[in-house]
């Protein structure tokens, strides 16, 4: 082969791999830094082969992925649950939509540095939970579950203080936001805390929590928009989402502290 040959054939090489890269579509998904961002990243080869090139935008409050999809900064997120979103909605007035099955559940649970049992916790104990309104109502459901206190309505997703129809250990419940409430841990007697938050921490539900939820509707899914939702690179993350090797990586990477849901 002569040199301009040479050179014909690495050029058009590179011709053909610029062209494919080109050709690749690339998607900005917002997310939580744990599990979220962690189960993106690993889908990212996947992805790169169906020609998606993915990219995972850190994220550690739950307001600014949704407004950031609503105002088309982002192409879609991957943190919430559908009680949020729903919520989210109607309170801020966005459109945001579904755009895969559930994908995990991360077991909401109650930790203490002070007590190793919930019959420990003192009268007038302060107890600190989140201070959104679907996860405060999802706090509250977890204490009725823990026997800590009563609520009128179980079946209410939505509760609040103003719901509660017995608190036998008069606990003073101290709304923070939920990023927050790992690091005050040792000022409270004790915090309910998102499982995002909490692996973080380097707490697990699981281990370290002293009640956690037995059962949740609360599944974590990818949310986009309703002009991008049905997009085919929206689609492919959303069935990567829920594939077997994403179950088997949750199950191997978290070992019981996030729990596949489908």
């Amino acid at each position: 082969m002569t040199r301009i040959s040479k050179l014909a054939a690495t050029v058009s090489l590179a011709a053909i791999a610029f062209a494919a890269q080109a050709e690749n579509v690339k998607l900005t998904v917002a997310a939580s830094p744990v599990p979220h961002a962690e189960i993106l990243e690993a889908l990212k080869p996947a992805l790169a082969k169906q020609g998606v090139d993915l990219e995972v935008k850190v994220f550690n409050d739950y307001v600014l992925p949704n407004t950031q999809v609503q105002e088309k900064q982002l192409d879609a997120n991957f943190f919430q649950h559908i009680p949020y979103l729903d919520k989210f909605n109607k309170d801020r007035g966005t459109t945001l939509v579904v755009a895969s099955k559930p994908v995990h559940i991360e077991p909401f649970a109650a930790y203490s540095a002070k007590f190793k049992k919930v019959a420990d916790l003192p009268k007038g104990a302060t107890v600190a939970i989140p201070n959104d309104p679907t996860n405060a109502g999802r706090a509250l459901l977890l204490l009725d579950q823990g026997g800590v206190i009563k609520l009128k309505d179980r079946k209410n997703l939505y509760p609040t203080k103003k719901d509660i129809a017995a608190n036998p250990k008069d606990l003073k419940l101290k709304e923070l936001e939920a990023a927050t409430l790992p690091r005050v841990l040792n000022q409270v007697d004790l915090a309910l805390i998102n499982a995002n938050y909490a692996l973080e921490a380097k707490l697990n539900p699981k281990k370290d929590g002293l009640f956690a939820e037995t059962t949740s509707p609360y599944a974590n899914l990818l949310v986009a928009r309703k002009d991008n939702v049905n997009s085919p690179a929206i689609k492919k993350l959303a069935a990567a989402l829920n594939s077997p090797e994403t179950k088997k990586f949750i199950e191997s990477k978290y070992q019981g502290a996030v729990v596949p849901a489908f």
